[in-house]
Protein backbone atom coordinates (compact mmCIF):
# COMPACT_ATOMS: atom_id res chain seq x y z
CA UNK A 1 0.00 0.00 0.00
CA UNK A 2 2.71 2.80 1.12
CA UNK A 3 4.26 1.40 -2.76
CA UNK A 4 0.80 2.90 -4.01
CA UNK A 5 0.21 5.98 -1.94
CA UNK A 6 3.88 7.06 -2.76
CA UNK A 7 3.09 6.82 -6.38
CA UNK A 8 0.10 9.02 -6.05
CA UNK A 9 -3.24 6.52 -5.23
CA UNK A 10 -5.62 8.70 -3.34
CA UNK A 11 -7.39 5.50 -1.98
CA UNK A 12 -3.98 4.12 -0.71
CA UNK A 13 -3.40 7.65 0.58
CA UNK A 14 -6.57 7.95 2.10
CA UNK A 15 -6.20 3.99 3.49
CA UNK A 16 -1.92 4.70 4.81
CA UNK A 17 -3.75 7.65 6.72
CA UNK A 18 -6.52 5.69 8.21
CA UNK A 19 -3.45 3.23 9.07
CA UNK A 20 -1.36 5.86 10.67
CA UNK A 21 -4.32 7.85 12.31
CA UNK A 22 -5.38 4.38 14.16
CA UNK A 23 -1.84 3.12 14.44
CA UNK A 24 -2.67 0.28 12.35
CA UNK A 25 0.62 -1.87 11.18
CA UNK A 26 2.67 1.22 11.79
CA UNK A 27 2.64 3.58 14.79
CA UNK A 28 0.37 5.95 15.80
CA UNK A 29 1.00 9.25 14.26
CA UNK A 30 -1.26 12.05 13.43
CA UNK A 31 1.21 13.79 11.79
CA UNK A 32 1.96 11.42 8.87
CA UNK A 33 -2.51 10.86 8.81
CA UNK A 34 -2.68 14.32 8.13
CA UNK A 35 0.22 13.94 5.86
CA UNK A 36 -1.67 11.45 3.93
CA UNK A 37 -5.09 12.70 4.27
CA UNK A 38 -4.05 15.88 2.60
CA UNK A 39 -2.30 14.34 -0.39
CA UNK A 40 -5.42 12.30 -1.28
CA UNK A 41 -7.34 15.44 -0.27
CA UNK A 42 -5.82 17.51 -2.71
CA UNK A 43 -6.70 15.01 -5.34
CA UNK A 44 -10.35 15.05 -4.50
CA UNK A 45 -10.83 12.22 -2.46
CA UNK A 46 -13.72 13.17 -0.03
CA UNK A 47 -13.13 10.60 2.56
CA UNK A 48 -9.84 11.90 3.12
CA UNK A 49 -11.27 15.40 2.48
CA UNK A 50 -13.74 14.61 5.51
CA UNK A 51 -10.84 12.78 7.42
CA UNK A 52 -8.71 15.96 6.86
CA UNK A 53 -11.45 18.43 8.42
CA UNK A 54 -11.68 15.95 11.23
CA UNK A 55 -7.94 16.43 11.99
CA UNK A 56 -8.39 20.35 12.04
CA UNK A 57 -11.15 20.37 14.65
CA UNK A 58 -9.56 17.89 17.07
CA UNK A 59 -5.81 19.27 16.48
CA UNK A 60 -4.71 16.14 15.43
CA UNK A 61 -1.36 16.18 13.70
CA UNK A 62 -2.08 19.80 12.97
CA UNK A 63 -2.91 23.21 15.05
CA UNK A 64 -6.93 23.51 15.74
CA UNK A 65 -8.58 25.82 12.75
CA UNK A 66 -12.35 25.26 12.52
CA UNK A 67 -11.80 27.24 9.20
CA UNK A 68 -9.53 24.93 7.49
CA UNK A 69 -11.92 22.41 8.81
CA UNK A 70 -14.82 24.19 6.86
CA UNK A 71 -12.95 24.34 4.15
CA UNK A 72 -12.56 20.83 3.55
CA UNK A 73 -16.02 19.50 4.65
CA UNK A 74 -17.29 21.96 2.36
CA UNK A 75 -14.74 20.22 -0.41
CA UNK A 76 -16.10 16.53 0.40
CA UNK A 77 -19.99 18.31 0.75
CA UNK A 78 -20.02 19.55 -1.78
CA UNK A 79 -19.21 16.44 -3.64
CA UNK A 80 -22.40 14.89 -2.27
CA UNK A 81 -20.45 13.22 0.69
CA UNK A 82 -23.69 12.78 3.61
CA UNK A 83 -20.75 12.82 6.07
CA UNK A 84 -18.95 15.99 4.56
CA UNK A 85 -22.68 17.54 4.53
CA UNK A 86 -22.85 16.91 8.31
CA UNK A 87 -19.89 17.74 9.64
CA UNK A 88 -20.17 21.07 7.49
CA UNK A 89 -23.56 21.49 9.18
CA UNK A 90 -21.92 20.89 12.38
CA UNK A 91 -19.98 23.98 11.64
CA UNK A 92 -22.58 26.64 11.20
CA UNK A 93 -25.25 24.95 13.74
CA UNK A 94 -22.39 26.25 16.39
CA UNK A 95 -20.60 29.16 14.54
CA UNK A 96 -17.48 27.04 14.25
CA UNK A 97 -14.99 27.92 11.79
CA UNK A 98 -17.94 30.71 10.23
CA UNK A 99 -20.16 32.65 11.06
CA UNK A 100 -23.21 30.70 13.19
CA UNK A 101 -26.19 30.38 10.56
CA UNK A 102 -28.96 28.01 11.33
CA UNK A 103 -30.37 28.01 7.74
CA UNK A 104 -27.16 26.91 6.58
CA UNK A 105 -26.92 23.40 9.01
CA UNK A 106 -30.42 22.67 7.97
CA UNK A 107 -29.51 22.82 4.42
CA UNK A 108 -26.23 20.73 4.39
CA UNK A 109 -28.21 18.31 6.92
CA UNK A 110 -31.12 17.77 4.67
CA UNK A 111 -29.00 17.43 1.90
CA UNK A 112 -26.98 14.43 4.39
CA UNK A 113 -31.01 13.15 5.50
CA UNK A 114 -32.09 13.12 1.70
CA UNK A 115 -29.49 10.30 1.02
CA UNK A 116 -30.76 8.41 3.89
CA UNK A 117 -27.94 9.41 6.38
CA UNK A 118 -28.94 8.80 9.81
CA UNK A 119 -26.89 11.32 11.40
CA UNK A 120 -28.28 13.81 8.77
CA UNK A 121 -31.67 12.91 9.78
CA UNK A 122 -31.71 13.05 13.21
CA UNK A 123 -29.70 16.59 13.11
CA UNK A 124 -32.44 17.63 10.74
CA UNK A 125 -35.12 16.38 13.42
CA UNK A 126 -33.27 18.52 16.05
CA UNK A 127 -32.76 21.51 14.01
CA UNK A 128 -36.94 21.30 13.52
CA UNK A 129 -37.76 20.10 16.96
CA UNK A 130 -36.38 23.47 18.38
CA UNK A 131 -37.41 25.87 15.23
CA UNK A 132 -33.31 26.49 14.65
CA UNK A 133 -33.43 27.52 10.86
CA UNK A 134 -36.54 25.94 10.17
CA UNK A 135 -40.27 26.53 11.09
CA UNK A 136 -40.40 24.82 14.72
CA UNK A 137 -42.69 21.70 13.69
CA UNK A 138 -42.94 18.42 15.40
CA UNK A 139 -44.39 16.94 12.82
CA UNK A 140 -41.55 16.87 11.09
CA UNK A 141 -38.85 16.65 13.91
CA UNK A 142 -40.61 12.89 14.32
CA UNK A 143 -40.75 12.17 10.85
CA UNK A 144 -36.89 13.23 10.49
CA UNK A 145 -35.93 11.14 14.10
CA UNK A 146 -38.23 8.27 13.10
CA UNK A 147 -36.20 7.98 10.08
CA UNK A 148 -33.02 8.00 11.54
CA UNK A 149 -34.11 5.57 14.47
CA UNK A 150 -35.47 3.28 11.94
CA UNK A 151 -31.58 3.23 10.66
CA UNK A 152 -30.55 2.26 13.74
CA UNK A 153 -28.99 5.90 15.47
CA UNK A 154 -29.62 5.78 19.48
CA UNK A 155 -29.77 9.56 19.53
CA UNK A 156 -32.48 9.26 17.46
CA UNK A 157 -34.71 6.90 19.14
CA UNK A 158 -34.35 8.43 22.25
CA UNK A 159 -35.57 11.77 20.89
CA UNK A 160 -38.22 9.70 19.00
CA UNK A 161 -39.40 8.35 22.61
CA UNK A 162 -39.21 11.62 23.82
CA UNK A 163 -41.54 13.05 21.59
CA UNK A 164 -43.96 9.89 22.32
CA UNK A 165 -43.35 10.40 26.27
CA UNK A 166 -44.43 14.03 25.74
CA UNK A 167 -47.39 13.48 23.50
CA UNK A 168 -45.45 15.74 20.69
CA UNK A 169 -45.74 12.91 18.55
Amino acid sequence: MHDQAVEGDANAQFNLGNMYRDGRGVARKAGKAVKWYRKAAEQGDANAQVNLGWMYVYGRGVAQDYAQAVEWYRKAAEQGDAFGQVNLGWMYRDGRGVAQDYAQAVEWYRKAAEQGDACGQVNLGWMYRDGRGVAQDDALAVMWYRKSAERGHADAQFNLGWMYEYGLA
